[in-house]
């Protein structure tokens, strides 16, 4: 097999009637749930519950396996971080960095790709400036792809890369579209020696946010991905052999609308459980706050120390607190070794149930 170089782009594209209705019905969506997003009281709730269950998925792609309960009590206890919790979190944390960044400068460019990589690798390799990598079936190790070999070339595509994400005037198409485009491109290059695959779905979301389709970085295709894996992959590759990219960029755009459709239903599910957990406070306790019930939506593991440093309360109050919402059945209360961590089970049950 030789490798595969992509075409720079813009390319030359004639879009057919199912991909502009495609367009219109994900779009529709994607808009619906940016205006879903408003409504939430503090958006650190949205953020930090999809992204951590978005880290899980991209790295679940990538056979990076963790469970909910490892990944949400190693968020406010660091002892209980395993590796593959601990993977997770390095994705969680490039996306927040490549978010930064792009609100910061106003641009999507390499230099914040590279951070991304960076802080998923946890090294700075940096473009492949070596030949060798290439791209296996993980069963019967076949081949399947041999991306750019010359450092050289990598450099010059991915050049043309930010040139095409960052001037609208290349081509006329649809954000969707050039999104979906820029996915293939960039893991047609695999640019890095690793990380690739979790880079370039964070790409994804920081391109509709930069385009401004989002105000905040909620919708994320790996749960979609993770139930169409094989497909996905194929997709990828037809277009490599065969030139199919219609098809390629129909599959993106039915994972926006129904990723949109699942957020939709998850915002809404969260929502429901906090104006519940609300009426219960204020009716039957006499400390009620909005900050303390959006902490419990934000973590679904809590225990008494990080109530004290998050809210700035006594140790005995927090105790208090948990308890009490222990006995109202808000909170279930477990121990692990010495300590004692309350969950929110119902936020739990959600994330267990997954998007798809």
């Amino acid at each position: 097999m030789k490798e595969y170089i992509p075409p720079k782009l813009p390319l030359n594209l004639e879009l057919n009637a199912s991909i502009y209705n495609l367009i219109i019905s994900a779009s529709r969506k994607l808009a619906e749930l940016n205006g879903l997003s408003k409504s939430m009281p503090n958006p650190d709730i949205l953020i930090n519950a999809l992204i951590l269950q978005e880290a899980k998925d991209s790295s679940e792609i990538e056979n990076i396996i963790t469970t909910h309960d490892e990944l949400f009590l190693s968020q406010i206890d660091e002892s209980r971080l395993t590796q593959a919790a601990k993977e997770v979190k390095d994705y969680e944390n490039a996306l927040k960095k490549g978010y930064e960044l792009l609100k910061k400068e106003g641009l999507l460019r390499n230099a914040h790709i590279l951070e991304i990589q960076k802080r998923l690798e946890r090294n700075n390799a940096g473009f492949r400036k070596q030949s060798g990598t290439m791209l296996k079936n993980r069963t019967t190790g076949e081949i399947k792809h041999i991306p750019p070999q010359n450092p050289n070339d990598i450099l010059e595509l991915m050049e043309n890369l930010e040139r095409y994400i960052n001037d609208d005037t290349l081509d006329e198409l649809d954000f969707l579209v050039k999104m979906a485009i820029i996915h293939y491109q960039f893991e047609s290059i695999h640019p890095f020696y690793d990380g690739n695959g979790r880079t370039g779905r964070i790409i994804n979301i920081l391109y509709l946010v930069y385009k401004g389709l989002l105000d905040l970085p909620i919708l994320y295709l790996s749960a979609y991905i993770v139930k169409n894996k094989v497909e996905y992959y194929s997709l990828l590759q037809k277009v490599r052999d065969k030139g199919a990219i219609l098809e390629w960029i129909e599959y993106i755009l039915k994972g926006v609308e129904q990723t949109a459709i699942k957020t939709i239903e998850t915002i809404t599910t969260i929502e429901n459980m906090m104006n519940n957990v609300s009426d219960i406070l204020q009716n039957k306790t006499n400390f009620y706050s909005k900050d303390f019930v959006e902490l419990l939506f934000s973590h679904p593991y809590t225990k008494i120390d990080f109530l004290i440093k998050k809210l700035g309360i006594s140790r005995q109050s927090a105790s208090k607190y948990l308890k009490i919402c222990e006995n109202l059945g808000v909170l279930e209360c477990i121990k692990i070794g010495r300590n004692h961590y309350y969950i929110n089970r119902e936020l739990l049950r959600l994330f267990r149930k997954g998007m798809f």
